[in-house]
């Protein structure tokens, strides 16, 4: 098996950003190698002794796309605050099998995560363990009946993306959990994080980092 890579997009003294693969998951555990913490810790490693690592936010295993990382206690809690109040913007880009109506709008609904089959469900009305949920979606392209869609989440919600484009019947493309019936493939599915917007934590400027789509699969027909 071909050893795993690391992408390095961008790279400071404080922080990094890498383009996680799909298929990868983003923190260690005693199950599974190698994970993206695995690999940036040994690419710090190699360069300086007990670097420090932590993990700014997270991507599902099946999703691609920029990953920040901080190298530096102060960037970790710089950044994490930008999350949690919502200053960071997120772009995400998704294959469709059928386009949404109308091709462009704002999909408002209510989110409850089902724990026990780790799976979103969608509500049209609040309730007690329901979160609000919204994104703004634009239909790109299509090619052989495939649509190229950009999806910019205003929150951060257990499989939101996945869960809400199910919600009016366009399911990303191999989300079988979500009812995609079009070439369901192993831990993959056509959702990448493409681009993230926020503040830079060393010079307190904005700063935007894109991550090119993968080069297989899917892609291939909008690359």
């Amino acid at each position: 098996m071909e050893k795993a890579k690391l992408d390095i997009i961008h790279e400071s003294k404080h922080w990094l950003a890498v383009n996680k693969p799909s298929g990868m998951i983003v923190e260690r555990n005693p199950f599974e190698k190698p994970t993206v913490e695995d690999l940036v810790w040994e690419y710090l490693e190699a360069s300086q002794k007990r670097p420090y690592l932590g993990i700014v936010h997270r991507l599902d295993r099946v999703t691609s796309g920029v990953l920040l990382l901080a190298k530096r206690k102060s960037a970790l809690r710089h950044l994490n605050q930008q999350f949690a109040e919502r200053t960071v913007t997120k772009t995400y880009l998704a294959i469709l099998a059928k386009a949404p109506s109308p091709k462009e709008g704002v999909l408002k609904h209510w989110l409850e995560k089902d724990q026990q089959n780790k799976i979103a469900r969608i509500f049209e009305q609040a309730g007690a363990k329901r979160q609000k949920a919204t994104l703004h979606y634009e239909v790109l392209r299509e090619v052989d009946g495939l649509f190229l869609t950009q999806v910019r989440p205003e929150t951060g919600r257990f499989h939101q993306i996945r869960a809400q484009l199910a919600t009016i019947g366009c399911p990303i493309v191999g989300d079988e959990k979500y009812g995609s019936t079009f070439d369901p493939a192993h831990r993959y599915i056509a959702l990448h994080a493409s681009k993230l917007a926020f503040t830079n934590p060393e010079t307190d400027q904005p700063m935007e980092i894109v991550a090119p789509m993968p080069a297989d699969k899917w892609w291939l027909n909008f690359t």
